[in-house]
């Protein structure tokens, strides 16, 4: 099959898709636990027990919905009904998950429970059928990874949007309600995200139709769910990409969770938080925009890896900073996110890379399975994230809303900036063992030969050189 040439109207379409994404997303990421612990009145640790708890549930629900949505035959294809379909509930249990009903403090903590947990099964049941969609628009890896670049460049548009409108939308719609200012705030950027989401399904095609079901898998059974989902770990590369994966979403999510703690705690500077959340993810479209441009001259592996020292390096430049740098701290967080966003698109793009390998070994492609997984490591990745930030506060003596301790400042910044170059190690750590490099593929292709799991020749390491 020759790859199809996808224009840029259909690449901007997509990435809208996750602008919509990215509007719940990046709340949940940045301001999720602030708003539990600040306006809500639940303590750090058990709102970080709660971020962990739901995200394990999403360990059940992933696999469900890539099976699913694998099996879904309609006349709109396999994974772009599920736009329609789930944009409007994704929107309102958004809002949902930002009210602050009056309720005792066991009661707070039971509608969290409640509204959180739908909130990411409805994001499952829409972002994994998402997801899928940008490995059967083509089967080109280039063009898998500049579609990739989109896709994160648009996230970040949604992610800049949230981090740039939140709080100012709260302090606006509010007027000094800030539950009240949640809620209205919510509510306008859920109606956005709605919109991007039906957009996305009218711009989109999928090109890559599949294959004949001999073996009767693609019957909706729990059985044939569970050996899809189980059949994903005898993918080594697969298994490779969801490890780097959760370790990247660590980063994000630890990160993420205590940038508001940092800039308004260490740096004394709260009307810089929006600041600090929307210039480092515009730092991101520009990231994610350079590897659609890279990724025509460099092998995906060797730019992923020169972009994880980026990160290491920005990180660590940020350990020894004075509580009067702040502005040195905005910069450093800028090139970090930008490092960090030319990485992303390379990972997502992988994977549809892992399918087609692991298809050329004689197994049935399942593309959303092989995301449903890979958005699973992901939110294991965030959970665990946001709920080490809130136990790592819990464990440096948090306060909210008072003056903090030298301790609990040294916690923070340590959060903030050792957090990340530890994961960014270990990911590099776990990447070594990758081998579908753009060299890799071609060379087997253009041999004719299935990419088998026990080639040791040495092209791995001459492809990172190409």
């Amino acid at each position: 099959m020759q790859p199809s040439a996808i224009s840029i109207r259909e690449k901007i379409g997509y990435g809208l898709g996750d602008t919509a994404s990215n509007i719940v997303f990046q709340v949940v990421i940045n301001f999720l636990l602030v708003f539990y612990t600040d306006v809500f009145g639940i303590s750090a640790a058990a709102a970080g027990t709660l971020l962990l708890v739901v995200r394990i549930f999403d360990g059940i629900t992933d696999p469900v919905v890539g099976g699913m949505a694998d099996r879904t035959r309609s006349r709109w294809g396999r994974y772009r009904p599920y736009l329609l379909l789930m944009a409007l509930p994704y929107a309102g249990l958004a809002v949902l998950a930002f009210t602050t009903p009056d309720l005792g403090e066991n009661g707070k903590l039971v509608y969290a429970y409640i509204t959180y947990t739908l909130l990411m099964t409805v994001y499952t049941a829409i972002n994994i059928p998402y997801s899928a969609l940008g490995g059967v628009i083509t089967e080109d890896t280039t063009e898998r990874a500049s579609i990739q670049s989109y896709r994160f460049a648009m996230a970040m548009v949604g992610g800049a949007l949230v981090s740039a409108l939140t709080l100012p939308l709260v302090n606006l719609l509010g007027q000094g309600d800030k539950a009240f200012g949640y809620q209205m705030a919510m509510a306008v950027m859920a109606a956005i995200a709605a919109l991007c989401f039906f957009i996305c399904f009218w711009s989109t095609r999928e090109r890559v139709q599949p294959e004949a079901d001999e073996n009767g898998t693609d019957k909706f059974q729990i059985k044939n769910f569970a050996g899809d989902f189980f059949n994903l770990f005898r993918n080594s590369q697969w298994a490779i990409i969801a490890a780097a994966t959760f370790f990247l979403l660590v980063l994000v999510a630890m990160r993420g969770a205590v940038t508001p703690f940092y800039v308004t705690y260490y740096f004394q500077s709260e009307s810089l938080v929006s600041m600090f959340v929307t210039l480092p993810m515009l730092a991101g479209v520009a990231g994610a925009v350079s590897t659609n441009f890279l990724t025509k001259r460099f092998c995906k592996v060797q730019l992923f890896n020169w972009a994880m020292i980026g990160v290491i390096v920005t990180h660590a430049a940020l350990l020894p900073l004075g509580r009067d740098q702040v502005y040195l701290a905005l910069a450093l967080a800028m090139a970090a996110n930008y490092v960090h966003m030319i990485a992303i698109p390379l990972v997502f793009s992988m994977v549809p890379d892992t399918v087609d390998w692991f298809a050329q070994k004689g197994h049935p492609k399942k593309m959303a399975m092989a995301y449903s997984g890979h958005l699973m490591a992901l939110k294991l990745g965030l959970a665990f994230g946001g709920a080490s930030a809130g136990w790592l506060l819990g464990y440096f003596d948090y306060v909210p809303n008072a003056e903090q301790s030298e301790r609990t400042l040294t916690g923070i910044v340590l959060i903030y900036a050792a957090g990340p170059v530890l994961c960014t190690l270990i990911t590099m750590a776990i990447f070594r063992r990758y081998r579908l490099s753009n060299a890799y593929i071609a060379n087997r292709a253009h041999d004719g030969q299935p990419m088998d799991d026990g080639d040791t020749t040495p092209k791995t390491a001459s492809a990172v050189s190409n």
